[in-house]
């Protein structure tokens, strides 16, 4: 790390990343902090997965103007950084009378936000497009332009380009205290020493409240709302081309089923205000909640298709809503609320940013020689036959399959190893190339991985972790 920095960001989530990938367009010194081992903040690795238009926002709030203004720049943004994304539309299906009557109200509701491409369905019309639906679904809106990404991708590519273009990333750095002199911050303390810089942007998610306190400038709680989810197995005798939505009440917005990026359907989430920022545990009356809400849409839904459980957590502001802004402190920038929605935004809400950094006195010099481009690693479960063949004979290790159920070869692996930021733990690399993610969840493919980690960072087998400190796979040096 260098002496001094122009603009340090605390936080890599998506937020934090996409704000380093738009500041790395300038001439600046930059860092990013991220008090995990991994690229990936809270909310960015266990959400919904899904790109929104905005449709449902509050209308005229800074969320439904970031948001709505995000959903266009999918296609050049996955494009440019080599990001799993697919437009498959979403359908908010109304199973009684009293949803059908909420509809009007939703429509109105998504013009007021900009939102106009979308549609009423009959319960007939709704049948002929997804023939797995309930026979009690009476009518819905049909929003073309919701859309799914891989979130584990595109925080991570974000940080890559970042890195690439310039950006310094710190990982396994947790800021402890900002300093202050004559009414400006002066520098980050982390526990990996101090850090002078002119402008600090407090990205920190469900953490961004401890962030603000240490400049006295918190007049708000973030605390996180949990949310728990199923991934079912690909092989299910039913299936689902768009993303299946319940119609909103006053105190939720109900569990959705959605297609993932690489074949598998999500459930959820829940949506349980808790104040322990560490709690991703699950409940079975949770689990079980969600299950009863998506049958009444999808009534073939079973937990026996489970492959897996788990909870996130996502950040909620009291007072509620986005809040990005700049305060009499020089060079602090504050973004607090960036709930649940954050991942969507984070590209409009990475050019606000730099927006208000430019008010705020950067000198936003282009750099001519950034590249906005990243290429990701090769799939080699997406290729023909004889492609996979022709990779073979380029490099054997593509002959080694290390996971059966996802079809990854050690080649994979070892890429998402040695890349830059690459990974070092085993959900690092499970986010990467998704090793572990298939039906049997690792049980075949995890100690082949540990091995070639051990192998390829250098160290004892012992020292691999799952995903953070503390969480050791193993305790002896030899499997």
């Amino acid at each position: 790390m260098k002496e001094h920095y122009d603009i340090v960001i605390i936080g890599a989530g998506a937020i934090g990343s996409a704000i380093a990938r738009e500041l790395s367009r300038y001439k600046l010194d930059v860092l990013l902090l991220e008090k995990n081992v991994e690229i990936g903040g809270e909310a960015t690795t266990s959400n919904s997965a899904i790109i929104h238009t905005g449709y449902d926002a509050k209308p005229g709030t800074l969320e439904s103007k970031l948001v709505v203004g995000a959903n266009p720049m999918y296609d050049q943004l996955c494009d440019e950084l080599d990001v799993p994304f697919k437009k498959v539309g979403a359908i908010l299906a109304a199973v009684t009378e009293e949803e059908l009557k909420a509809l009007p109200q939703i429509m109105k509701k998504s013009y007021q936000n900009g939102v106009y491409d979308i549609e009423y369905l009959t319960g007939e019309e709704i049948k002929r497009r997804e023939k797995d639906l309930s026979d009690d679904v009476k009518g819905g809106i049909y929003i073309p332009r919701e859309s799914i990404i891989d979130p584990f991708i595109l925080n991570i590519a974000y940080a890559e380009n970042a890195y690439t273009n310039g950006v310094d990333v710190s990982l396994s750095t947790k800021v402890t205290d900002i300093k202050t002199a004559d009414n400006r911050v002066k520098s980050v303390v982390t526990n990996k020493g101090e850090i002078n810089c002119d402008y600090i942007v407090n990205a920190a998610g469900v953490y961004c409240d401890q962030i603000a306190e240490m400049v006295n400038l918190c007049d708000f709680k973030e605390h996180p709302r949990k949310g728990e989810f199923f991934i079912l197995d690909k092989n299910v005798s039913y299936e689902l081309d768009h993303i299946i939505l319940p119609v909103p009440t006053k105190l939720t917005k109900g569990k959705l089923i959605t297609p993932t990026i690489h074949g598998n359907l999500l459930l959820g989430p829940t949506a349980e205000d808790i104040e322990d920022k560490k709690d991703k545990s699950t409940t079975r009356e949770g689990l079980e909640s969600i299950i009863e809400d998506v049958q009444k849409r999808v009534p073939k839904v079973s937990a026996r298709d489970s492959i897996k459980q788990y909870a996130g957590l996502r950040p909620t502001r009291t007072p509620e809503g986005y809040h990005i802004e700049s305060y009499d402190l020089k060079g602090f920038i504050g973004l607090s609320g960036i709930r649940s929605t954050g991942l969507t935004s984070s590209p409009s809400v990475a050019k606000y940013v730099v927006d208000l950094l430019n008010e705020e006195g950067v000198k936003l010099i282009a750099d001519p020689d950034f590249n906005p481009n990243r290429e990701g690693i090769r799939k080699f479960s997406e290729l023909s036959w004889s492609e996979k063949e022709e990779l073979k004979k380029e490099n054997s290790k593509y002959g080694q399959l290390i996971c059966r159920c996802e079809e990854v070869p050690e080649a994979e692996i070892i890429a998402a190893i040695n890349r830059p930021l690459g990974a070092t733990t085993l959900d690092g690399i499970k986010r990467r190339v998704r090793p572990g993610a298939g039906r049997c969840q690792g049980g075949f493919c995890k100690p082949r991985i540990l091995k070639i980690l051990a192998r390829e960072l250098n160290i004892p087998v012992s020292e691999i972790l799952k995903k953070e400190k503390g969480s050791k796979v193993i305790s002896r040096s030899k499997i």
